[in-house]
């Protein structure tokens, strides 16, 4: 599942490349891929709108639309977004294809069925996915200050781990970059949230942001079944610089002690049980 820093970029990349664009047409060669809104009543909506931006409501894409209404992109269980020109080759798994009038299409990929898109107003969208409206802090999106972060802490009885990827507390942390952040903190994942010292909460809070904003700037991370792309096809570049997750047995880079793997809940956590306390 992409996490936060990947749908980042793709925000970042659909409001620099589709942002200004009129739509000419719509196809639909997929099955799977239409959420709330039936398929010709999409594309009707979509019919000659104009992208005025993208926006990013956790791990929602959204494309704003001069309608008023929202394009929704949910590819939170799969799929991926590509900028092409028609003369490309469609890839196997294209679920949706728009057309600009200024020429270049983009496509939405997902061989497995697991994305989703419809249009909704932002009124729809919010009774469509009440999640929305309970989402916690976007750090890569606004600036949050330690205090506020640390009355968060402060406020909830959750292990370091349920914390980081409850979407109510912080969004858009999943496994990945939850391991990285509690590595970078120095401390285990199963540490209570509220039991936590000044320092150690200053040190989560850093290494919080730090690492969500420099998975961003790498322009996410790729792992090794390859499914994450930017809209332009290629691989991430921050799974070069992480540090514990799927790094078992290796060596920390911090103390020189073994990451471990171990199990946590129905899961996994990748860490360093030397230097994290």
């Amino acid at each position: 599942m992409p996490e936060l820093p990947e749908l980042e970029t793709l925000r970042r990349d659909l409001d620099r490349e589709v942002g200004g664009k009129r739509v000419k047409s719509v196809d639909v060669p997929g099955r799977t891929a239409i959420g709330h809104t039936p398929r010709k009543q999409m594309m009707e909506r979509l019919d000659g709108v104009k992208v005025s931006g993208a926006d990013r409501r956790g791990l929602l894409l959204t494309l704003k639309l001069d309608s008023t209404e929202l394009l929704v992109l949910d590819l939170r269980t799969g799929g991926g977004l590509r900028k092409t020109t028609p003369r490309e080759v469609t890839a196997k798994g294209t679920q949706v294809v728009i057309s600009f009038t200024q020429g270049g299409q983009l496509r939405m990929v997902d061989p497995d069925g697991g994305m989703k898109v419809w249009v909704a107003s932002p009124e729809e969208l919010l009774q469509q996915e009440p999640v929305l409206s309970a989402l916690g802090l976007d750090p890569v999106v606004e600036p949050i200050s330690w205090t506020t972060f640390g009355h968060l802490l402060l406020g909830r009885g959750q292990p370091i781990k349920a914390f980081l990827t409850d979407p109510t507390a912080v969004v858009g942390i999943g496994p990945v970059y939850s391991d990285e952040i509690a590595w970078q903190a120095g401390l285990r994942h199963d540490r209570d949230s509220h039991k936590l010292t000044s320092q150690e909460m200053r040190r989560l809070y850093r290494a919080l942001v730090e690492t969500l904003h420099d998975g961003a700037k790498h322009r996410g991370t790729t792992l090794a079944d390859g499914r994450y792309h930017d809209l332009a096809g290629k691989p991430g570049g921050y799974q070069d610089l992480l540090q514990v997750y799927e790094r078992a047995g290796k060596a920390c880079n911090r103390c020189r002690g073994t990451v471990t793997k171990v199990r946590y809940g129905k899961s996994h956590v990748y860490m360093c049980t030397d230097c994290q306390v």
